[in-house]
């Protein structure tokens, strides 16, 4: 079964503390962080003290920390002191994804490999060993609460046929606009990870501070 990755921009900031405790209580393991720059996506979001906040509330969570970013190899080491668990990278900044994970993999320990809707789906073969992640956008990335794209999940199809026969797998997470409607398209297609934003932390506009646990289950279909 799937794991639900709750992105925390969609998170009330002014409770974000008593919010992630809570959703730790719900059964959540893994968060995941959007960092923006402005330049690579057109939004900022927030730098390495947010998930040096975060590692504090929920020291025991697997940060996923997405990289947005058009130098992030610059900020690296920042992030990873800040305590994310993951650094993951956009395919669209390097014509060599595998040297960048590898640079990156050396000072964060783990890194992932994001790909835009519109990027093809190549290179990630080489990664084998290097990257343990691949991130496939499906919206474009800048701003919640966008429309699924439904075509991107031909790419998810392609990394779970190129799993079955790997050596060391890939996880295969998606982001952006999963729904209790679109979940099963994603689900069924073969990802491992749901990242969920607005659906897991608002309810008809407003923040959720509790009830996770319904919310889980409507991703999942349980």
């Amino acid at each position: 079964m799937p794991k639900v990755a709750p992105s925390i921009l969609s998170a009330d900031f002014t409770r974000l503390g008593e919010v992630l405790r809570e959703v730790e209580k719900a059964g959540i393991d893994t968060l995941h962080l959007d960092v923006m720059d402005g330049h690579f996506v057109p939004n900022i979001s927030f730098g390495a003290l947010i998930v040096d906040a975060v590692r504090r509330c929920v020291p025991g969570m697997e940060l996923n920390t997405h990289l947005m970013i058009k130098e992030p190899l610059r900020y690296a080491e920042q992030f990873t002191k800040a305590g994310a668990s993951r650094l993951v990278v956009h395919r669209e900044i390097t014509d060599d994804p595998a040297r960048l994970c590898s640079e990156v993999k050396a000072i964060s320990g783990k890194v992932g490999l994001s790909y835009n809707p519109e990027t093809p789906i190549d290179g990630f073969e080489e990664l084998e060993g290097i990257a343990d992640m691949i991130l496939i956008m499906s919206v474009h990335p800048g701003f919640g609460g966008q429309k699924f794209i439904q075509e991107v999940l031909t790419k998810v199809k392609k990394i779970v046929k190129f799993n079955q026969s790997a050596r060391e797998k890939f996880t295969i997470s998606i982001d952006g606009g999963i729904n209790p409607e679109t979940a099963p398209l994603a689900i069924e297609a073969g990802v491992d990870n749901l990242v969920a934003g607005n659906a897991f932390f608002k309810n008809k506009g407003e923040y959720r501070t509790s009830g996770f646990e319904q919310v889980i289950s409507s991703l999942l279909g349980k």
